[in-house]
């Protein structure tokens, strides 16, 4: 985060290039003036703190000086403290940090994050400050900003196979004007109107369902192409089509995408490599040119800092260095980030990585959703008071939304935003805030959190108890009354005064606003994705391991199948065989390819989010793949000849055996591209699963072996020349059956071909002419260049699937469920609870109260240990262990009818812990005792007595609330439990 203000520091400094207004260059001298810089260098050293005594420094740094600017830039100085207590400075080239290096540096400016951080943004700042360079600001209006939706009510919006027909048929004749639509309008932000100041944090509070997403969505120009919104929003006067508002601002999403292979280090690292540096260059030798004019000697620290994160295309950061200690992820930086099939990180961490994520680039607009979720509340009261800093020192424009922060959280605010069902209740100041709800007539209480009273107050059930007007009757304030009294207020009158004003765009500082689409170069952002594609690989290496082992067990087979004592060339019988064994290699060949389609799916989610941040072009994630799979097309395709090809007798001449190779080769790219290519379109595994089955079972049988070329039907024949398994079939079968050994003369008069071989090929409807072979592999390079093509467009112009979302429930199903609660008979639900136990009578007995239907057990742990094995990365940083301990000697004992909080800071164990001892645990080392009720665990039986609810939330996307719990209790509930009662809800 630190890092991000030094970026956000240097980003002040834009040159013309990126100006929204002339062309002329902007002045860079602030209130203070060069002048005035330049008449007081007795001040600006003693404020450099650099008058020190250390002739050799000032030898080094005189020599620095003395270099060209491009030189001077990429030299800085760090310094050293030796065992003996001398200090010393050491030159460095900032371009070339090695892992010491950044410690050191690291150490010297933020060794203990809590006391140093405002410490060095205050010299960051003060060091543009002294001569002149004036740091951009950004001011973000919005006006009647509206947002609709349109949805279906009830089951309607459920995406099953009939409702997608109807919505298809619906669609089709809308667009004809002839059935109206029935979607309903939903208003999901009604008319706010606002300004979010620079150098001051923000506070977006709201009920779920509130519109806080949206907002946020709206600011960043994210909005979904399904919403309709009107109004304006403006960045500095300027509308977002004027700019490129996502890369002005960073939104943070509360949702967790991240690529689980990789570490927080390396995650954050290519981050910051495709955000760039912004300005950050242009500022540091602006700065260094006055600098040098002045003959200040800026703190030697502070100076290799910024010219450290002022490097582009740097595959390793300082910046994430910074933002890593700052967010409290040092302990985790070398440890993958996982996902639902990998243990990783814990949840609050992964929180911060994906904070981290767009720390680490060079915005100058934060705006974040909900960062807090599965943090604790000491580690989001740390990172809001390094945001504070950070907006106060840095001039940051930054809005973040909190669910219920804790009271110390919300006095780091500046100002508040209170959204209720789509308004604004409340924008101003924090300290006003209480104020206008008195003046409403709401007084919060003296030992309630503010924050949970600005939640609750908007609300139709806890509101009356806030009321503090005695002597007038309590009535229900609605949010439009809420709305109304806000319009009438001193403070929502101020503000309503600053928006008639429109904003001065000769104060905007020509580097505010980013018109560059990327951060970096296109050749940059290539590199970057390449390197990361090849990490993914090795991190992946199991997969790959596993389709080379499968293939060449395949070939063994095949070998032993079709050997060749028992393959007679030169017979119609023995070219039946070859022209099985050909289609069986062809056919593992292009099956050996389809792991590619599951594993881009896997991968769609991460890149949707980074392309819609413009981290890098759909290009620059697809080329890589492509690139560096050819390298395993190769491998495979050469183990299955190597195995095969003379194990199986084809022609035995070495030009055949390096041209069936050749065509394998391409098989294989074109079996790995067309996979790719279905895997973007279906976008999610079910449908690209099907849309996969389906493209092969097309392409098989228009390949010419199951069915002949001159028994498809005229109409059909496009096919068989658009299927790619077609030219692949051709390629090999002429390259086996045009050699010498197949030239035997045709005894058949009936056969119009002279050789054996083109008899067999013309049996089945092959070419029979050599050049076809060509013909065939340029075409097999022409369908894998296409599919390639077609997969990169289809990343550019298709988003994933949307979810439906239904706002109403079926009104038949409320009238049931009151039927059933007036009921005198609705002890259904207490009978399905207790029907498995043999005291159901006892439930009626007024004095006994409710008889739980199972057996309480207690669960004791003992000197519990768990061990992983050390992490490659750690091991890599001089770390000795072969084990890393996350679980030490951890003992205590839960009993029934207790209920004990397990609570901890983020990382603790918690997760840990509860894995450990609901057994699901698969990998690691687990040491000391548990026991249930006395009895050693045994997890068979435990995972019926006990139910975990993990922290992750992993459902199947289709199916809703209702029917996931009662599919749940069906698989739950004892046997004897009739239908009628499971469904009982």
């Amino acid at each position: 985060m630190a890092a991000v203000m030094a970026g956000d520091d240097i980003a002040g400094t834009l040159s013309s290039r990126r100006s929204l207004a002339s062309g002329s260059r902007r002045s860079w001298v602030g209130s203070t003036s060069f002048r005035e810089a330049w008449n007081a260098p007795t001040n600006v050293f003693s404020q450099s703190g650099r008058a020190g005594n250390d002739d050799e420094e000032q030898l080094r740094w005189a020599a620095i000086e003395r270099l060209p600017t491009f030189d001077r830039l990429k030299k800085g100085m760090i310094r050293q403290i030796l065992d003996n207590g001398k200090v010393v400075h050491d030159e460095v080239d900032v371009t070339k940090l090695g892992m010491r290096e950044k410690k050191l540096l690291m150490e010297n400016i933020l060794k203990v994050v809590e006391e140093d951080n405002e410490n060095f943004l205050k010299k960051l700042r003060e060091r543009t400050d002294r001569v002149g360079i004036n740091i951009p600001k950004i001011e973000v209006r919005y006006e009647h900003l509206s947002v609709q939706g349109y949805i279906y009510d009830g089951s309607r919006a459920l995406p099953s196979l009939p409702n997608a027909f109807l919505t298809t048929v619906e669609s089709a004749l809308g667009l004809l004007r002839l059935v109206p639509s029935k979607k309903r309008k939903i208003q999901i932000l009604n008319g706010v109107s606002g300004i979010i100041k620079p150098s001051r944090m923000t506070l977006l509070l709201g009920p779920p369902g509130a519109g806080k997403t949206t907002f946020l969505l709206a600011l960043a120009g994210k909005l979904d192409k399904d919403l309709e919104a009107s109004g304006k929003i403006t960045y500095c006067g300027h509308e977002l089509n004027e700019f490129i508002p996502q890369k002005t601002c960073a939104y943070i999403s509360q949702h967790d995408l991240h690529q689980g292979e990789m570490t927080v280090r390396e995650t954050l690292d290519f981050s910051g490599r495709c955000l760039g540096v912004g300005t950050r260059y242009e500022l540091l030798a602006e700065l260094s040119r006055r600098e040098k004019e002045a003959g200040i000697k800026p703190d030697p620290e502070i100076d290799a800092f910024m010219k450290a994160t002022a490097v582009a295309g740097r595959e390793t950061s300082l910046v994430t260095d910074c933002v890593i200690k700052i967010l409290g992820l040092d302990i985790c930086a070398d440890i993958i980030v996982g996902d639902m099939m990998r243990r990783g990180i814990s949840g609050g961490q992964k929180k911060r990585v994906t904070t981290g994520e767009m720390l680490v680039g060079p915005a100058k607009v934060l705006l974040m959703d909900e960062i807090s979720t599965g943090l604790d509340s000491s580690t989001t009261f740390q990172i809001c008071k390094y945001m504070k800093q950070m907006v106060h020192i840095m001039d940051v424009t930054m809005i973040i939304s909190l669910l219920q922060p804790a009271p110390e959280t919300y006095e780091l605010f500046d100002e508040v935003i209170l959204l209720s069902e789509g308004q604004t209740v409340y924008h101003g100041p924090r300290e006003n805030v209480l104020e206008f709800f008195e003046y409403m007539g709401f007084k919060c209480p003296e030992r309630k959190g503010v924050a949970d009273f600005l939640q609750e107050v908007t609300s139709e059930k806890d509101q009356e108890q806030y009321w503090f007007k005695k002597n007038q009757p309590y009535r229900f304030v609605s949010v439009s009354d809420f709305v109304r009294g806000f319009g009438s207020f001193h403070i929502g009158q101020q503000l309503a005064s600053d928006l008639s004003v429109p904003y001065d765009k000769s104060r905007v500082h020509p580097a505010a606003l980013v018109t560059e689409k990327y951060g970096i170069s296109n050749w940059e952002l290539f590199k970057a994705c390449f390197a990361r594609e090849w990490l993914l690989i090795k991190r992946n290496s199991f997969l790959y391991i596993f389709k080379t082992t499968q293939i060449t067990i395949m070939s063994i087979i095949a070998l032993t199948v079709f050997f060749r004592t028992k393959m007679h060339p030169g017979t119609l019988l023995g070219g039946g065989k070859y022209l099985g064994a050909l289609f069986f290699s062809l056919m593992n060949v292009m099956f050996n390819g389809t792991a590619e389609l599951s594993l881009t799916v896997l991968r769609l989610p991460v890149f949707y989010k980074q392309r819609d941040h413009f981290f890098y072009p759909a290009w620059a994630f697809g080329l890589p793949i492509w690139l560096l799979r050819i390298p395993l097309s190769f491998l495979e395709s050469a183990i299955w000849i190597i195995l095969t090809y003379y194990t199986i007798g084809f022609a035995p001449a070495a030009s055949r055996f390096f041209r069936q190779f050749l065509a394998f080769f391409c098989i294989h790219q074109m079996a790995l591209s067309l996979f790719r290519l279905i895997a973007s379109i279906g976008r999610v595994d079910v449908v690209a699963q099907t849309l996969g089955t389906f493209s092969m079972l097309m392409v098989f049988v228009l390949g010419g072996f199951i069915v002949a070329r001159d028994d498809i039907e005229p109409w059909m024949i496009w096919g068989y020349y658009c299927s790619p398994m077609m030219y692949g079939q051709n390629a090999i079968v002429l390259n086996e059956f045009l050699d010498n050994r197949w030239d035997i003369p045709n005894q058949d008069p009936n056969i119009d071909a002279p050789t054996i071989g083109k008899v067999i090929l013309k049996s089945r409807g092959f070419f029979t002419d050599a050049y076809w072979y060509w013909i065939s592999i340029a075409a097999l390079v022409a369908f894998s260049i296409l599919f390639n093509i077609l997969f990169i467009g289809a990343l550019t112009y298709l988003n994933p699937f949307g979810d439906s979302k239904s706002i109403a429930v079926d009104e038949n199903g409320d009238e049931k469920n009151k039927k059933r609660a007036s009921s005198p008979n609705g002890a259904e639900g207490i009978q399905m609870a207790t029907t498995n136990s043999s005291e159901v009578n006892r439930v009626a007995e007024p004095n006994r109260g409710m008889i739980l239907p199972f057996q309480p057990l207690s669960l004791a742990f003992n000197h519990v240990n768990y061990y992983v094995d050390m992490p490659a990365e750690m091991k890599t940083q001089g770390v000795q262990e072969n084990r890393l301990q996350l679980l030490r000697d951890v003992s205590s004992a839960f009993r029934p009818g207790v209920l004990t909080a397990l609570v901890g800071v983020t990382g603790a164990g918690k997760t840990t812990l509860m894995d450990v001892l609901a057994g699901r645990k698969t990998t690691g080392y687990i040491e000391g005792s548990i026991n249930i009720s006395g009895y050693p665990k045994k997890q068979p039986t435990f995972a019926r007595v006990s139910g975990y609810c993990e922290q992750n939330d992993i459902h199947s996307p289709h199916v809703t609330v209702y029917e996931s719990i009662i599919y749940s209790a069906w698989l739950r509930l004892s046997s004897n439990i009739d239908k009628k009662t499971q469904m009982v809800c």
